[in-house]
């Protein structure tokens, strides 16, 4: 089995100066991120894999993969439990 994560579709994003603002329009809250947080969510504007998540982060900062595992699946986790991100298993 696969778990593919994406945005909720009522999420809306803002970037500022070295973080983000995510809307979620459903829920009718607001969350800060940081500027990694806000690269993770623009990139799951499509269904990715946690592995690609990763990859990601550890191409755009300077992290090592081990850093880079830790602090995504903290903040994925994060996300599905506000249900700013879903997770669908197929």
């Amino acid at each position: 089995m696969t778990t593919h994560f994406s945005r909720h579709p009522d999420i809306r994003l803002t970037a500022l100066e070295g973080e983000g603002v995510v809307l979620h329009l459903g829920a009718r809250k607001y969350f800060t991120v940081s500027e990694t947080g806000l690269s993770i969510l623009e990139a799951l504007k499509s269904p990715k894999q946690f592995d690609e998540i990763v990859q990601l982060i550890t191409e755009e900062y300077d992290v090592t993969p081990d850093a880079a595992n830790e602090s995504v699946k903290a903040f994925v986790d994060h996300c599905v439990s506000a249900a700013v991100v879903q997770a669908t298993t197929s």
